[in-house]
């Protein structure tokens, strides 16, 4: 008999949710036209030819690269985020690159030393990857959209998204005002996952950083902005993401993320300076996913849904009013797979999400057969 006992992590995590989808996705590609599936955000347009030449005059580099990351690289990362997104006060001690942002976040509690006996905010509807990361490091999940509704409990940390991951919703600068000098009032680091900031469309409610100077004036104290390029330039395959904000919560991670071994290559660090630099890049395959929303837009309202929210990002929120498993099988039939909002929260149960990315070949099949 062993005289060790635990318990596996896997044990404390929730289930994977697109394994549930296996039997909607079999019934979905049974169809005679094929599958559409608009159940992930994965990109399918290929990454712009700039930025693979640059990846690959890096890539006889041998040595290790830096968890902190090239100059260039930081430097891009500020440059960036001040052209594109309006964050200021940023220097190459408030940026770090990170393999891919969903490993960020799942991390991000643990790295910050959340654990047991602690407690981390989370929406109420939300990307599944905010309660395994809580999980995992073992501290305590709450679910809210509400500061009034947290009541005397204060968290370690609180996870927003905005763009929200599915809803697109879109926080404007008064609530984020409220709630970043809510956290800083009663010491509780706030993550802003900020991954589809790049993708508003609605410019009466554009989507705006927590580190825009219009929401935090330029104080960074207890704000990290979490930033990918996987999905405004088509770089899921390459695993690039950044941080951004407080220097301390900067140093912070970095100096754990190097006992880690969490180092972004070199290759890919080259790349992402590419990627920072060219602005053009980014807005043309922006404008390839403002053309396929409108044709699912219209196709799903032709076809007796409701959009809600939607504001942004590469996904919409939409109901018929029934049980989300139900709405999942309505469109699997017609050979299309979508994501039930239950994996996303209890208060998805009636929504499912609708992703943009597909080819603009399978976009049109789709709309064909909602039709």
């Amino acid at each position: 008999m062993s005289l060790h006992t635990r318990t596996p992590l896997i044990d404390r995590l929730p289930d994977f949710p697109w394994d549930s989808l296996a039997e909607a996705k079999a019934k979905a590609a049974a169809h005679p036209g094929g599958i559409v599936n608009l159940s992930v955000g994965t990109p399918v347009d290929p990454v712009a030819p700039g930025i693979q030449i640059a990846l690959s005059r890096a890539a006889a580099f041998p040595g290790y690269p830096q968890t902190v990351g090239t100059p260039e690289l930081r430097e891009a990362i500020c440059a960036s985020l001040g052209r594109r997104y309006n964050m200021t006060a940023l220097d190459s001690g408030s940026v770090l690159p990170v393999v891919g942002t969903k490993e960020a976040i799942a991390l991000l509690p643990t790295l910050l030393g959340i654990g047991e006996g602690l407690s981390v905010v989370i929406p109420e509807v939300a990307y599944p990857t905010y309660e395994v990361a809580v999980e995992a490091a073992g501290a305590r999940v709450l679910r809210s959209d509400s500061l009034l509704k947290l009541g005397p409990e204060i968290p370690a940390l609180m996870f927003i998204n905005s763009p929200s991951n599915p809803t697109g919703k879109v926080l404007g600068v008064e609530h984020l005002r409220k709630v970043v000098g809510w956290a800083r009032e009663n010491g509780v680091i706030l993550a802003a996952d900020e991954c589809y900031l790049g993708l508003g469309w609605d410019d009466a409610n554009a989507p705006v950083s927590i580190l825009d100077p219009r929401v935090c004036g330029d104080d960074h104290t207890g704000l990290l902005a979490i930033h990918s390029l996987s999905k405004t330039s088509n770089m899921a395959s390459y695993r690039a993401g950044y941080l951004a904000g407080d220097p301390a919560l900067i140093a912070e991670l970095t100096g754990v993320r190097k006992h880690f071994g969490l180092m972004v290559p070199y290759p890919i660090q080259a790349a992402m300076v590419a990627a920072l630099e060219d602005d053009e890049q980014e807005a043309g395959q922006k404008l390839i996913y403002a053309h396929r929303r409108v044709k699912l837009m219209k196709a799903l309202l032709g076809a007796g849904f409701r959009i809600d929210d939607s504001e942004a990002g590469l996904y919409l929120w939409v109901t018929r009013g029934q049980a989300c498993r139900d709405t999942v099988d309505w469109f699997a039939e017609r050979g299309i797979l979508v994501a039930p909002g239950d994996f996303y929260g209890p208060r998805g149960v009636d929504h499912v999400r609708v992703a943009l990315t597909e080819t603009d070949e399978r976009i049109d099949a789709a709309v064909a057969r909602l039709g």
